[in-house]
């Protein structure tokens, strides 16, 4: 994902794709670990994607970035009955 793209992208909805890159990060190590991944290459840059949402959000002034992925997560599981 290109950084402009990041850049065009409301607050929640990067909150939101960093939720999913980083499940999609957890799925490539675990593809990885059972050496099943085809292309090593995407862990890499799925770190990179996930660094550009880190980037962008503290351009925009935001802390407490970690503290909304636990809390969004918590929803999540919440709202799935976990």
């Amino acid at each position: 994902m290109k950084i402009k793209e990041l850049r065009e992208m409301r607050s929640d909805a990067l909150h939101t794709e960093l939720d999913r890159l980083r499940r999609h990060l957890f799925d490539l190590r675990a593809q990885a670990v059972t050496e099943k991944l085809a292309n090593p290459n995407q862990l890499t840059q799925a770190k990179r994607d996930i660094a550009r949402v880190f980037t962008v959000l503290k351009e925009r002034g935001e802390t407490g970035i970690e503290e909304r992925q636990y809390h969004l997560e918590a929803l999540a599981t919440h709202r799935r009955g976990g």
